[in-house]
């Protein structure tokens, strides 16, 4: 377990922070922004549990744990200067995390009404968090990817936060009574 003992450090007064290996890298660093993107996809979920229950909430529990997950293996580089050599051990993301957010999307679409146009954020609360997190998570994905075409990203790593955008958007639509309450975009309605 993780004890941290000071919250302030001063290190990252000059514009710069550490990645996970003790590398420096400026704040605005590709690498940085997307797993501080991750991390801003997990505050609005922590928002979106506020109105969710039971078994939801916790799905959301475990993708909160999961993205923490997601943010380490970022913040430390496959071949980083001060990799698994130097003793420093990189938390990665797996097929199971990947596999299970596929079970849960399928186990939750089941139930919900077909869609018959596209889906605009909104409805509940619970389902325009998850909305809301679910385009955060598509900014992240879209660092990651960038990251990817200059620096190594792990391949399981990018398919969980693509599959974690749709697991949102399943669940938004769970949370507007089974897609029932879905507020649906009428093309061209406002000309």
């Amino acid at each position: 377990m993780i004890k941290l003992t000071k919250i302030y450090t001063r290190g990252g007064d000059g514009g710069e922070t550490s990645l996970g290996d003790g590398e420096r890298r400026p704040k605005d660093d590709l690498r940085v922004a997307a797993y501080g993107t991750v991390d801003e996809a997990n505050a609005v979920i922590g928002v979106a549990r506020l109105h969710l229950a039971g078994s939801d909430n916790d799905m959301m529990g475990r993708i909160q744990d999961d993205l923490f997950d997601l943010g380490a293996d970022l913040c430390i580089p496959e071949g980083g200067r001060k990799g698994e050599s130097a003793g420093v051990v990189a938390l990665r993301v797996t097929a199971t995390q990947v596999k299970r957010l596929e079970d849960e999307i399928d186990a939750m679409n089941e139930h919900l009404a077909p869609l018959a146009s596209f889906v605009l954020p909104g409805g509940s609360e619970a389902a325009a968090y998850l909305h809301l997190a679910r385009t955060v998570v598509r900014r992240a994905e879209r660092l990651m990817v960038r990251l990817a075409r200059a620096e190594t990203v792990n391949p399981e790593a990018l398919r969980y936060v693509n599959r974690l955008s749709d697991h949102l958007f399943v669940m938004a639509r769970r949370a507007n009574d089974d897609g029932r309450t879905d507020v649906l975009w009428r093309p061209g309605a406002n000309r």
